[in-house]
């Protein structure tokens, strides 16, 4: 009998603000920095040595995407430590050398390419469990029962569909319209005003989606106490929360393989030695850690 699979789909780019702000400096003979490279290819391969077989990263090579054009203050790559920028393209380069399967996304967004490569996967039959790697909220509304899963990497825990109901109040098929109700400054769009967690689970628990929600409050079976208030801001801003859901609604219809094999790790390519002979030389700087600022880029 077919041993079945698991996949296992990584947020490269969660993991490249999680390692440069967790280690200190590390400089190559260029002087370029790859502190936060060489974390995240080793811990990969960590996965790799722990058992992982059929292994993806995604990550945003530009950090705007189509969603800016939809909204004017969705989040850019402004802000962010040059010495962060400059190691998207060699986490790329690095994580190709190491044999691991990458999409860095341009037009879409890293979190796009994990959902559409979560949605390729569940279709397989021979893909026992899908383990999305990232604590990123929308990747929540990917959770499907026991067999698409969500990992924190840093804190071990993963969250299947009672895990995301449990967290949210609400299924996982909620969760872009959970997210356009309260916002997501992380991802730079705010909410509805007034709309909470707690509201907004409540409702959406019963109606699912925002256009299911009636106008009239008494309809909805809650007690909330600002009920009627609500109301009236769902009826007069209908359109900024549809347009919040579709920002937080992942893109599903991505072509990224043809079969799940392709995802197979096979081992590192010729060039991986000098690559790994290079890191091993990088200058560590004796600084403290960097202080990670309140709110990150894709980190959510």
């Amino acid at each position: 009998m077919e041993r079945r699979l698991e996949v296992h789909l990584i947020d490269g780019t969660y993991e490249l603000f999680r390692y440069f702000y967790a280690l200190p400096s590390a400089r190559d003979e260029a002087g370029h920095e790859i502190g936060a490279v060489r974390g995240v290819v080793t811990s990969v391969l960590q996965m790799i040595a722990n058992g992982a077989t059929h292994v993806a990263v995604a990550t945003d090579h530009v950090i705007e995407s189509f969603r800016n054009d939809l909204w004017r203050g969705y989040k850019t790559g402004a802000g962010i430590d040059p010495d962060l920028v400059a190691q998207f393209t060699p986490l790329e380069d690095a994580l190709a050398s190491a044999g691991v399967v990458v999409w860095p996304m341009i037009e879409f967004e890293a979190d796009d390419a994990l959902a559409a490569a979560a949605a390729a996967c569940e279709r397989d039959p021979r893909v026992e469990r899908v383990t999305i790697c990232t604590p990123d909220k929308d990747l929540a509304q990917c959770v499907r029962g026991n067999r698409v899963v969500q990992l924190n990497r840093r804190t071990g825990v993963t969250r299947d569909e009672a895990g995301v109901q449990e967290k949210f109040g609400v299924a996982p098929l909620s969760i872009p319209d959970y997210l356009a109700l309260v916002g997501d400054a992380a991802d730079g769009y705010p909410g509805l005003p007034g709309w909470g967690a707690k509201s907004s689970a409540a409702v959406l628990a019963k109606f699912l989606h925002i256009e299911a929600i009636p106008a009239e409050s008494r309809d909805w079976g809650v007690n909330a106490f600002n009920a009627a208030s609500l109301a009236r801001t769902l009826v007069e801003r209908r359109d900024d929360a549809l347009l919040f859901r579709r920002l937080a609604t992942l893109r599903t219809d991505i072509p990224l393989f043809d079969d799940v094999e392709q995802l197979r790790w096979t081992g590192p390519r010729a060039d991986f030695p000098a690559l790994a002979a290079r890191f091993d030389r990088a200058v560590v700087s004796d600084r403290e850690k960097r202080r990670s600022p309140s709110a990150t880029p894709n980190i959510s």
